[in-house]
């Protein structure tokens, strides 16, 4: 049988109970937490997709170190794969070493291009570093935000 008495009693204790929103807070904070960390999941696999993430690339220069003075450097432009990158533009401009302007180049088929420099080094300086920068072919899923390898130059 029902308790009336009982029953009138839970609910004015109910009403009068101020505790109420005291665990809300907790879990609001804990959906939250859980929330972001499955939109962390997710955006991760999308990033992994293939089509929809670009491919970083990198310079492959040849020789890496050289001494001062006039001489062309080969620049092999690769993804991040390892293949050769047809279409992009190479930048080859001073570091710690001097050179008489920029050097560019566009890379062919089998992503080499041949840059001719004349990097220098100061009185005192025994070594110094050429910088090498690449431009994405246009229209491609290619980007360029690392920094690039350098190439050494030392004092004949």
């Amino acid at each position: 049988m029902l308790d009336l008495s009982r029953l009138r009693r839970t609910v004015a204790d109910l009403r009068e109970d101020e505790r109420a929103i005291e665990g809300l807070p907790v879990r609001l904070v804990v959906s939250l937490v859980v929330g972001a960390a499955c939109l962390s999941v997710m955006l991760n696999l999308v990033n992994g997709v293939g089509g929809l993430a670009a491919s970083e690339l990198d310079v492959r220069p040849s020789p890496e170190v050289v001494e001062t003075g006039p001489q062309n450097l080969t620049l092999q432009v690769v993804d991040a794969e390892g293949d050769p990158v047809s279409g992009a533009t190479v930048v080859v401009d001073g570091g710690t070493a001097s050179v008489d302007g920029v050097a560019t180049a566009t890379t062919g088929p089998d992503g080499n291009a041949t840059v001719s420099v004349d990097p220098q080094l100061a009185a005192n300086q025994e070594q110094g570093t050429l910088t090498l920068d690449v431009k994405p072919p246009a229209g491609e899923q290619f980007v360029d935000r690392r920094e690039n390898s350098h190439v050494l130059v030392v004092r004949e």
